[in-house]
């Protein structure tokens, strides 16, 4: 978890979210706890990092989860997001798949890439919703189109085996391409031996040789 920068909420707020990037996380806290004691949104999401993260302050996982909890009321994705999580992993509340569900659900529709990668993960599994696949590939097409490596990967994944989408080898490779070349490892390996099989892509051992080696 990492602080966000949001529209700025005054000199006080821009003081913090500066000396929190450049690691002063002393003076971050002297900024950021008043504002967030009044209200102020992006201030309480970044208070609860600072709590998940221990920056600046003991680490308190309760208090993240408290403050996470204020600014997601008012509709900031990124602490929905990590509510979410928190509800996956029961960390600071009570383990609850549906929960995490509903708060992974609201940042996504709002655009969070990390809340729709989460949000297809428990559509696969049928984790605290009824399992369904095309639910998950939607969800994964959104944070693949926004860059995340694991989305990119797990569509190819389907695509390969054909579960919730038309089985299609050329697409398979072309989001384990995605992944591989952001460093992801199990779409290197998996991209290497599509050019081993010679599926989606002509038969070429010494590029498998490549994407193996990586």
């Amino acid at each position: 978890m990492s602080l966000v920068s949001f529209p700025s909420l005054g000199a006080d707020y821009d003081k913090g979210l500066a000396a929190g990037h450049r690691g002063d996380f002393a003076t971050a806290l002297r900024e950021f706890q008043p504002l967030a004691e009044q209200g102020h949104a992006s201030a309480q999401y970044n208070l609860g990092v600072m709590y998940h993260n221990g920056q600046g302050v003991p680490q308190d996982i309760k208090e993240a989860v408290k403050w996470y909890r204020l600014a997601a009321d008012q509709g900031v994705a990124n602490a929905q997001s990590n509510l979410g999580v928190m509800y996956q992993k029961g960390l600071g509340v009570p383990k609850d798949n549906k929960e995490a569900v509903e708060w992974y659900r609201l940042a996504a529709e709002q655009g969070d890439a990390n809340a729709q990668f989460n949000l297809g993960v428990m559509y696969k599994g049928g984790l605290g919703v009824t399992q369904d696949i095309k639910e998950a590939v939607k969800w994964f097409r959104k944070a693949a189109g926004q860059g995340i490596a694991d989305a990119q990967y797990n569509l190819g994944v389907m695509f390969e085996n054909g579960q919730g989408v038309v089985q299609d080898d050329k697409q398979a490779v072309a989001w384990y391409r995605k992944a591989a070349e952001q460093g992801h490892a199990k779409a290197q390996f998996n991209l290497g031996g599509m050019y081993r099989k010679g599926l989606g892509v002509p038969k070429d051992n010494k590029e498998a040789v490549e994407w193996y080696r990586l």
